[in-house]
């Protein structure tokens, strides 16, 4: 465990870090009691313990009287709806992604770019034959493993692609995860020739995705689109069908951002 400084040396930016660390901490593992935190967090239970009754006192965790583990609010929950509610994009493609949604029966999903992954930031479920999938609306997925990160990087300069390859931690998430850059900048080639860009069960066995990029009034692609089935209902002859679908909502949406 970390020695605990003197509170005239205490590092500001160390204490920040270590707060926001209990919280994702506690995001990603659920409830958990102080000696637990403690060890994952590598820092000594006092110090946690302050942490946590800071946090408390905000509001932000909560202490179960029977376990004495703690738990995250929901205020975190109200924060995230905040920021999308700011999201000037979500009202402007959320008719549309409905309509596709419609359309295709399948489910839609809206992200917008962050650093080294993709947000998703609305998502509109299959009315039919709908089945359940990992993604959530504040959920991130790394932009080499998804169909929207192919359509998003694809805009990009491959200097610039390459340099986010690099700083993203690749791995193996199913056998078909592409894991070598030079069968990569394959697929981005094949997506600029075709306008979209597939998932083929890179991040979520059992899913293939149909995903394009969205072209914002400066110019700049920010924001993607996508389509999401079961690979049964996925096959190649789908893939075009979709095509077409996806593509004319792309035009649709990027028409009218023209006009903001």
């Amino acid at each position: 465990m970390e020695n605990e400084p003197t509170e005239s040396k205490k590092n500001p930016i160390q204490v920040s870090e270590r707060i926001f660390s209990t919280i994702e901490c506690l995001a990603q593992n659920g409830a958990m009691g102080l000696q637990e935190l403690s060890s994952k967090l590598n820092l000594n239970k006092s110090t946690v313990h302050r942490i946590l009754n800071s946090l408390i006192i905000m509001d932000y965790v909560r202490q179960d009287t029977e376990s004495s583990k703690y738990n995250l609010s929901f205020k975190i929950c109200s924060l995230s709806n905040q920021i999308l509610a700011h999201n000037n994009m979500i009202d402007i493609a959320r008719p549309y992604i409905k309509e596709l949604s419609a359309a295709s029966g399948e489910t839609v999903h809206l992200v917008q770019i962050d650093g080294n992954h993709a947000i998703y930031i609305d998502k509109v479920e299959a009315s039919k034959n709908s089945v359940r999938m990992i993604s959530m609306v504040g959920k991130s997925i790394p932009l080499y493993c998804s169909g929207v990160g192919k359509a998003l990087l694809a805009d990009m300069p491959n200097e610039k692609i390459e340099s986010i390859w690099k700083h993203s931690s690749i791995r193996q998430l199913t056998k078909y995860t592409v894991t070598k850059y030079v069968d990569f900048i394959k697929l981005i080639e094949e997506t600029r020739k075709t306008g979209y860009a597939m998932d083929n069960e890179e991040n979520e066995l059992g899913v293939r995705c149909i995903a394009v990029s969205i072209k914002g009034y400066n110019g700049k692609s920010t924001h993607a689109i996508s389509i999401s089935a079961p690979k049964d209902r996925m096959n190649d002859n789908r893939i075009l069908e979709l095509k077409e679908l996806i593509l004319n909502t792309k035009k649709q949406i990027e028409n009218e951002l023209q006009i903001f």
